[in-house]
């Protein structure tokens, strides 16, 4: 059985690195690990269920060994992203999969948890569930759910558009349990002043697309470099849901920023010749702190050195 608060003490850092489409991939995650952090993968990312038992397959093992090389830390646990909305027509398959790998977090996005935490925690898994108000607080946390991951206005791709300081109050309303917040943050000393807020974990996206190991394209990585967080545009007309894209790839597109601005909500935009998130680049609020391709262990141990340098000891 799997239990948060172990997990917790056994990290270098309170950080989940997030899962993101067609950017988080094995290699990501267990470099996440190796070093200390909770590294992430999208079930969807996977195109078939063949591609996403091959990507479990072996896990377990890969992070006992690193258990085994790494001290203090490494190895903790790592997680895998659900989106359960219902227009996802694999979420059911997909399911079965990481019930059979027992994997050990798996967080639900885009919808109501439901049946799937009763699931997970009949073989010990955890379950985490994105929100973005305090009505999907509620609603998570009534169906049982061992932890809520705050999307906070400044995250990267689908997005919540509340002040952080103000959703995690309302959020202490109606659940007492872990709360990982989200939205904007790349350094140890962002992780640092999260805690501070009461949050139990940061969850870090952006700050990993431009690295070795990530899936993304150079092109992506190399737009994040040369951003700010002024560059970083917010809308719902990609693909129905609000999210923030890097507004260079927007406009590479061939779309317009002031028609998008202007685009009536529910109403999706049609993208000539380009494919949406392969072509058209998410990033969050933090792009303006991001300087390097990296290596993943490198950006890690900085994120875990400003860490220890900021946190507060209680």
């Amino acid at each position: 059985m799997f239990d948060l608060a172990s997990i917790r003490t056994s990290l270098a850092a309170p950080v989940i690195v997030a899962p993101m489409f067609l950017v988080s991939c094995p290699a990501l995650a267990l470099a996440a690990c190796r070093e200390g952090l909770i590294g992430s993968l999208p079930a969807h990312s996977a195109r078939t269920r063949d591609q996403l038992r091959a990507s479990l397959v072996g896990m377990p093992e890969r992070l006992t060994e690193v258990r085994s090389s790494t001290a203090p830390h490494g190895g903790a646990a790592y997680a895998v992203n659900l989106v359960v909305h219902p227009t996802n027509e694999r979420a059911a398959g997909d399911l079965e999969l990481l019930i059979e790998h027992r994997v050990p977090i798996v967080i639900t996005s885009k919808g109501a948890p439901g049946d799937v935490v009763r699931r997970i925690h009949d073989y010990g898994g955890l379950v985490l569930s994105d929100i973005a108000n305090q009505r999907h607080a509620q609603k998570a946390a009534d169906a049982g759910v061992d932890g809520l991951i705050a999307v906070c206005a400044g995250a990267g791709g689908h997005t919540g558009t509340l002040n952080p300081f103000a959703f995690m109050n309302e959020i202490r309303e109606v659940f007492d349990g872990p709360v990982i917040l989200a939205g904007g943050i790349t350094t140890g000393r962002d992780v640092a002043a999260a805690e501070l807020m009461g949050a139990s974990f940061a969850y870090l996206g952006t700050r990993f697309i431009p690295t070795t190991e990530s899936l993304a394209e150079e092109g992506h990585k190399r737009m994040i470099i040369a951003s700010h967080g002024s560059d970083i545009f917010f809308t719902a007309a990609v693909d129905g849901a609000p999210a923030n894209f890097l507004a260079a790839s927007l406009v590479s597109a061939g779309m317009s920023l002031e028609a998008l601005a202007v685009t009536p909500p529910g109403k999706i935009v049609s993208v000539k010749d380009h494919k949406r998130w392969k072509d058209i680049w998410s990033a969050g609020h933090g792009v303006g702190s991001i300087h390097a391709i990296q290596p993943a262990a490198e950006v890690c141990r900085e994120i875990i050195a400003q860490y220890e340098k900021y946190r507060i000891v209680r």
